[in-house]
């Protein structure tokens, strides 16, 4: 049964999506201004001051015990610094299509660990949902008519950044019993940001020399993207994983490709076409049955009809 607080919950899923498919496009204009695994570093960084300002408003900063460090520092290298790190050299190997593609595996990656590593019982309807989802974001990603092509280097690394994101999801949920997810969150995000930095310095030597660079705009876009889609994003979404699970929190990444869509035509003046609507339509469709949202309902009406079904006889 989805009760009001997982409503709640589904509604800042959704909420965070948006900043995280505009982030994209703040993503793009950043990476034009500085070098990548620099500015990451950085963002991330700031993130976590953020994060860490919120949690000492709301009271909850503590310090981790012996056994939730362990599950720290393994989320930071899988959830950030992995992640962060194979995204931005696969996708200059790799083609959009491909690239895309890919990503949108995440909530399928997700659900398949949660089954065999939380035991998650994956119900039809909810299976459903998540190949409605990849449909989705097929007609998204194939809509300017390119095809998959080879499997490069480039497509193994992006589906390591993934695959990794994916893992740490189903560690969040493991030790979210003990430690809050949005205190976790905070620690992640300070420990990969100095773990990335220190990988910065070795593949990117100019990379603190382009941080003096950049217009007033596009200070303010770096600062938006920390604090919206990073610290109040990932504080979010690793509290709906600790709440609601890791397979259901997944399935609304599946939102991403068409909430940067929007954002690529409202701040970029990109088209949005016939078929990345209908990809959205799918992708919606897929929310509403792979988050179980659609269960209730259908219960519900079941109920309904046996009643009437015993006050006949």
């Amino acid at each position: 049964m989805v009760n009001k607080h997982q409503y709640q919950i589904y509604i800042s899923l959704f909420v965070v999506m948006v900043f995280w498919g505009f982030n994209v496009i703040a993503t793009k204009l950043l990476v034009t201004s500085f070098m990548p695994v620099t500015m990451t570093a950085f963002r991330i960084f700031t993130a976590a001051v953020g994060v860490f300002i919120i949690l000492f408003c709301l009271k909850l900063v503590r310090k981790p015990t012996k056994k939730e460090w362990q599950y720290i520092i393994i989320c930071s290298l899988f959830n950030v610094v992995g992640h962060h790190y194979f995204l931005s050299i696969g996708l200059k190997e790799t083609s959009a299509s491909n690239g895309g593609l890919i990503l949108g595996t995440g909530p399928i990656l997700t659900t398949i660990l949660a089954f065999l590593f939380l035991r998650n019982k994956i119900t039809l309807l909810r299976f459903c949902g998540i190949i409605l989802g990849f449909i989705g974001i097929s007609f998204i990603v194939f809509q300017n008519g390119e095809s998959l092509k080879g499997i490069s280097l480039g497509d193994v690394h992006v589906f390591l950044s993934i695959f990794v994101q994916a893992v740490s999801f189903i560690m969040i949920k493991k030790v979210s019993s003990t430690l809050d997810p949005r205190l976790m969150t905070g620690y992640m995000l300070f420990i990969g940001s100095i773990l990335l930095f220190i990988i910065s310095l070795i593949v990117e030597p100019a990379g603190l020399e382009s941080m003096t660079e950049g217009s007033l705009s596009i200070w303010i876009v770096f600062f938006a993207s920390a604090f919206l889609a990073t610290s109040i994003g990932h504080m979010i979404y690793n509290y709906a994983v600790g709440k609601v699970g890791p397979a259901e929190s997944a399935v609304f990444i599946n939102l991403n490709p068409f909430f940067a869509l929007v954002g690529a035509s409202i701040f970029l003046g990109e088209v949005i076409t016939l078929p990345q609507m209908i990809g959205f339509i799918f992708i919606i469709c897929g929310v509403v049955l792979g988050s179980g949202g659609f269960e209730p309902i259908l219960r519900n009406q079941k109920r309904k009809k046996n009643r009437v079904v015993d006050y006949k006889c």
